[in-house]
């Protein structure tokens, strides 16, 4: 009976040291890859590179070193990688189904990193969200809404739907359409509109001057189509600013029901 006691004894402290030894790996391994993870997030290694890229990169190794260290544990449990090996070969067909989405998203991630069809920081249209993009990992890209909502949208989404990206370029038209009654002598409410487009310091002359037409109406009133070219960061000033200035010039002129309709409300 001692004898049974003992070789129990040896056995429990044998498995129990085992399990001590695999729990301390994984704090001591958990507690490095947020070091690392955060040293590899300061380091100037990175600055270099496009954002996008920083952030997927930065995904890929913490999903790499979690793996790394799960294989380890197991090893220390002494569970033979052959068997985990066979099991993983057996189901792969149910992994492959299961992982399916997953294995999209992450091609899908690693076609945004060749292609770059945004970058970080760019206001972007996709996939029927706008807003944002602050962060690209290897299966999500993370969006912020003007309203200050987070967005999760998967990468497979983003690489088959049209994208939109208004930060790409450095100048943007703005596009307004305004009307007034039809009595109104079409030319001179043109030069009206005019000269309030370039009385304004953020519209350009480059790429196009300032532009005001009429574009049609009905039996009471013309409609003009107005455009002003502005920096990509200027767009919402100049949107803005013409919205109110043309209207309050026309009014101050004496035209006769002065109104606007917007023709693009997208950033």
């Amino acid at each position: 009976m001692d004898a049974i006691i003992t070789s129990l004894a040896n056995l429990a402290t044998s498995v129990g040291s085992t399990i001590l030894l695999a729990i301390l790996v994984l704090i001591v391994g958990k507690i490095l890859i947020n070091a690392l993870l955060k040293l590899l997030n300061n380091s100037k290694l990175l600055d270099r590179v496009d954002g996008a890229v920083k952030t997927f990169s930065i995904s890929f190794v913490k999903i790499a070193l979690y793996l790394l260290l799960a294989i380890s544990i197991i090893g220390i449990l002494g569970v033979p990688m052959a068997s985990i090996v066979a099991a993983l070969a057996s189901a792969g067909v149910a992994i492959g189904l299961a992982l399916q989405g997953a294995l999209s998203n992450l091609a899908g991630g690693i076609m945004l990193m060749i292609f770059k069809p945004f970058k970080l920081d760019d206001y972007v249209d996709a996939s029927g969200v706008s807003g944002v993009v602050k962060e690209i990992t290897m299966f999500y890209t993370v969006i912020l809404t003007l309203d200050n909502k987070r967005i999760t949208v998967p990468n497979g989404n983003l690489m088959n739907t049209n994208i939109v990206d208004y930060s790409s370029e450095q100048f943007r038209r703005v596009d307004l359409e305004f009307a007034c009654a039809k009595s109104e002598d079409p030319s001179e409410v043109q030069k009206l509109m005019c000269k309030v487009m370039e009385a304004n310091d953020k519209v350009l002359d480059s790429p196009a001057k300032p532009f005001a037409r009429v574009n049609g109406g009905t039996n009471e009133a013309m409609t003009f189509t107005v455009r002003a070219w502005c920096r990509n960061e200027d767009y919402w000033d100049v949107y803005f600013d013409l919205t109110q200035s043309i209207i309050e010039a026309m009014g101050a002129a004496g035209v006769q029901a002065p109104a606007v309709r917007v023709i693009e409300t997208a950033k």
